[in-house]
């Protein structure tokens, strides 16, 4: 089973979530995770992936330039269907608490339903969201450094649980449907 895991970054912060999203889609038994900055993702490998999750930070509550121009080359994949089946998962990070974090994830979702793919989110009974309340799929705030000489505040440890919650939540839902096909 083969999970294509997409992410747009532009200051590491959605790539750290990215990377423990790769993880835990990993560790479900038999699945094969690719891993790509939208720079270096190819659009033709999705028609051979069982699932594609993709990410961004969020920009004014939108996807980020940087992944809307991926996914909207996506066309051809549309017009013959290529993804209808495929598990969608998504995932952000904002600069500001109330950053828009659910408008990115749902903005993020879209292009997937028009696709006919099955939107895989985090419900409450996931130990690592019952507190959280993700449930679009993975939204993180990283407040902005205020100085060049600050620490960068990439996703807290929290953070990255919730990514890999979604990773494995997602091979596993890729892994039921390909077993029964």
């Amino acid at each position: 089973m083969k999970i294509y895991v997409i992410y747009d970054s532009e200051s590491g912060h959605t790539e750290v979530l990215a990377r423990s999203i790769a993880e835990g889609a990993g560790q479900v038994e038999q699945a094969e995770v690719f891993l790509h900055h939208v720079k270096d993702a190819d659009i033709y490998e999705l028609a051979q992936m069982d699932a594609v999750i993709w990410g961004c930070p969020g920009h004014f509550g939108t996807i980020s330039a940087g992944l809307k121009t991926w996914i909207d080359r996506l066309g051809y994949l549309w017009a013959k269907g290529k993804l209808i089946g495929k598990v969608g998962a998504v995932f952000c990070t904002t600069a500001t608490v109330h950053g828009g974090i659910e408008a990115t994830l749902l903005n993020l979702i879209t292009p997937m339903l028009h696709h006919g793919m099955i939107i895989v989110g985090l419900p409450g009974n996931v130990p690592e969201n019952a507190l959280y309340g993700s449930y679009y799929g993975v939204g993180v705030t990283c407040p902005v450094e205020l100085s060049p000489d600050d620490p960068p505040s990439l996703p807290k440890e929290n953070d990255l649980a919730l990514g890999r919650a979604l990773g494995r939540r997602v091979a596993e839902t890729a892994k039921k449907l390909a077993a029964q096909s």
